[in-house]
């Protein structure tokens, strides 16, 4: 019953969120790092997260939550709120990385720190790797934002790693997590009727940063980090390209692999199909081979989404 409530609520949360950003003309603009090309109410992300939060306390106040991992997802709130500010009114990059540090180091703390990263076949062990894991959940909470830049696809990526956490490791949190993003998800297919907002894209990446150190300790680490591998992998890849081309950073582009590849001629609903039919292969991949292989899948991985990334360069030149 609760899964129909979730679903139904961010779907009619979605809507009249819509209503309200059209009314107070809460628009995105097209501009030259844009996949879109007409103005857009955005926000709708906020819809996502209040359900998600409201089911939370209904886990937490029932006692199937723990109270660390209740606390550490509780934390990302003050992301949620700085992220719906920045989306009405444009914040500077030092106040919103301040928001996420804190409450990253927040959740840390209530998750009692980090001294183990188990990647199956080894290891690593130290109180350094709460440093570790605190840039990484910022990382994460920035790199979900970034990679939300076409129709359907960080809502669609949402919706498939809360449904393959819960077969994989029976995690309830994040089926409530996917099926908040399907609710959205029937707005913001192509072609959009409303984007989700760094109020959405960033909190959900806090949750997933949040999901992934919980688990960091067990065998569920890596394949963590294997069902989230297209969304990291591309923002990772890409930071490095860039830097390596000495790039400014801090300025806006359109090199990650989705948006080449819509500059190569493909369209969102194609791109992002194609994402979720690679995710699907990933997680039969994970579910059928034995722990023990899971270091050389991760492995396998990683160099195959390399060679996915130098092929894309191939299909355009891109500068």
């Amino acid at each position: 019953m609760l899964y129909i409530f979730v679903f139904i609520a961010t779907l009619l949360g979605t809507y009249f969120i819509r209503i309200i950003a059209i009314k107070k003309e809460l628009l995105d603009h097209p501009n030259e790092r844009s996949s879109h090309t007409a103005p857009t109410p955005k926000g709708g992300g906020l819809a996502i997260m209040l359900s998600f939060y409201t089911v939370l306390i209904l886990l937490f106040v029932n006692e199937e939550i723990g109270n660390g991992l209740f606390y550490a997802l509780l934390s990302g709130l003050p992301i949620l709120a700085i992220s719906l500010i920045d989306d009405i009114y444009p914040l500077s990059s030092k106040l919103r990385f301040g928001v996420q540090l804190l409450s990253s180091a927040t959740a840390l703390y209530f998750l009692g720190g980090i001294s183990t990263f188990n990647f199956g076949l080894f290891s690593l062990h130290g109180v350094w790797l709460n440093l570790i894991a605190l840039i990484g959940i910022i990382w994460i909470t920035n790199l979900y934002n970034f990679l939300d830049g076409i129709d359907g696809y960080a809502a669609s990526e949402a919706l498939f790693v809360g449904i393959a956490a819960y077969l994989l490791f029976g995690n309830e949190i994040a089926l409530y997590l996917g099926i908040a993003s399907a609710g959205f998800l029937l707005f913001n297919w192509h072609k959009a009727s409303i984007f989700m907002g760094d109020v959405g894209s960033a909190p959900l990446g806090f949750i997933f940063a949040i999901f992934i150190v919980n688990d960091a300790g067990s065998v569920n680490f890596l394949p963590w980090l294997m069902l989230l591998s297209l969304f990291w992998f591309d923002a990772t890849y890409t930071l490095l390209r860039r830097a390596k081309r000495k790039e400014k950073l801090s300025e806006a582009h359109k090199k990650h692999a989705y948006q080449r590849l819509t500059q190569a001629g493909f369209s969102h609903s194609n791109i992002v199909l194609l994402a979720m039919f690679l995710n699907t292969v990933i997680l039969f991949a994970i579910y059928l081979l034995p722990q023990t292989l899971y270091f050389y899948l991760f492995m396998l991985l990683v160099v195959s989404l390399y060679g996915v990334n130098k092929y894309i360069d191939t299909l355009k030149a891109f500068e």
